[in-house]
């Protein structure tokens, strides 16, 4: 059985309201506003979020959340996770673009490291469940480490 979820968030933004004329503001209904903006490499404020940092981040938490639950599903108890993720974005000549590819470079680190190898290999299924990964077109890569 299929289940659909809707999701929404406002993007308003009002000319000379903020001083870079990219910054806006989206709102996700019962939640803080965000501040964004254009990357800096692309004329935004650095110190504001922006559409870049947040897929990356998306993707990051998804996969994480996604860990979480085929590890709790497979009795590997995590004490803390760290990712580092990164993403690759082409600028063609005309201005439009696209990532190219991003790298999920988790650390785990696990209360009985004599799960080490299975809790390595749930990344696979992890990735395979995250709805933020199963949205997108460009490759993902994941580079799992467990630490002590």
């Amino acid at each position: 059985m299929k289940k659909e979820f809707i999701f929404k968030v406002s993007t308003k933004w009002q000319q000379g309201q903020f001083e870079n004329a990219k910054t806006h503001i989206s709102t996700i209904n019962g939640k803080n506003d965000l501040l964004v903006s254009a990357a800096r490499e692309f004329k935004g404020e650095p110190h504001n979020y922006n559409p870049e940092d947040l897929l990356l981040s998306a993707l990051s938490s998804c996969h994480m959340m996604s860990y979480f639950y085929v590890c709790q599903q497979n009795g590997v108890e995590i004490e803390r996770y760290i990712d580092n993720t990164t993403g690759i974005l082409e600028l063609k000549s005309d201005s439009s673009g696209a990532f190219q590819k991003v790298t999920l470079n988790p650390i785990v680190f696990l209360k009985d490291t004599s799960k080490n190898e299975l809790a390595l290999s749930l990344h696979k299924k992890a990735h395979e469940l995250c709805f933020i990964a199963n949205s997108v077109s460009f490759p993902i890569e994941i580079k799992a480490s467990i630490s002590s």
